[in-house]
């Protein structure tokens, strides 16, 4: 299946956006022979800055297949910023959906037109207090097992460096350098034909962030956590311990 052309949109928003990241930021990008030259497929990254979207679409952009982001639908509908989102194939995505699936629609058709879907598994930045991936949500899972596309894991680091996460302020010197490392398709074959089920989404996506764990791992030099960061399991701690403390408090003023 060919792929999409870059079209004018994109264009301009190179000729806007890759000068000041040329001059800001270096790079390192290894794995682009994992990149598929052809077809629809889907790049799992992990997110752990506000600008990282920025600095993985150059990488994606330079790779000859521009990614087509996942976004909230809204965005679409704002002036210059949703007439560029429009222009350059981004996915809205409709939250309000209450067909799962169906929230995904967008990218399943992207997919089988030959599209690269980028996915943050994450669904938001980090929490994770040493910036690994966390664990990730169904999304990538259930587009990846209805298309039977190639789920190319990536990892990247550096645009942390230069704004940290939930940070408003940039560092910009010295000068950064954004590292980049793709990883071999995830074999998800022994998946399909299987029944849809939250059991399996959630061990394909297990999957799927540990093989981008494993690129970071490499660029980092050094093991990630044997377990994942669950904001989930993490929000329920904090409200035993609250719930703890208070308990305590009481015993002490009786």
């Amino acid at each position: 299946m060919p792929r999409r052309r870059i079209g004018f949109w994109y264009r301009l928003a190179a000729v806007i956006a890759k000068p000041p990241l040329v001059v800001l930021i270096k790079r390192d990008w290894r794995g682009l022979e994992h990149i598929p030259a052809d077809g629809g497929f889907i790049a799992a990254v992990n997110h752990n800055s506000h600008f990282d979207p920025l600095a993985y679409a150059h990488f994606q952009y330079n790779t000859g297949r521009v990614p087509r982001f996942l976004a909230k639908a809204g965005l679409f509908k704002k002036g210059f910023v949703g007439a560029v989102m429009r222009g350059t194939g981004q996915i809205p995505v409709y939250r309000e959906s209450t067909d799962a699936l169906s929230a995904f629609r967008a990218a399943i058709d992207a997919v089988e037109r030959g599209e690269c879907v980028a996915f943050y598994p994450e669904g938001t930045i980090t929490r994770d207090p040493n910036q690994w991936p966390m664990t990730g949500k169904t999304g990538a899972a259930r587009v990846a097992l209805q298309t039977r596309c190639p789920v190319v894991p990536i990892a990247q680091w550096g645009a942390n460096e230069v704004l940290p996460p939930y940070a408003k302020k940039p560092h910009l010197f010295p000068r950064k350098t954004h590292h980049v490392l793709a990883g071999p398709p995830v074999d998800l074959t022994r998946f399909y034909d299987k029944d849809m089920t939250q059991d399996l989404l959630k061990e394909v996506t297990e999957v799927i962030m540990a093989a981008i764990t494993a690129q970071l791992e490499i660029i980092r030099g050094e093991k990630a956590p044997a377990t994942a960061y669950d904001p989930r399991r993490e929000r329920i701690e904090q409200r035993r311990r609250s719930q703890a403390q208070s308990g305590h408090e009481g015993e002490k003023s009786k």
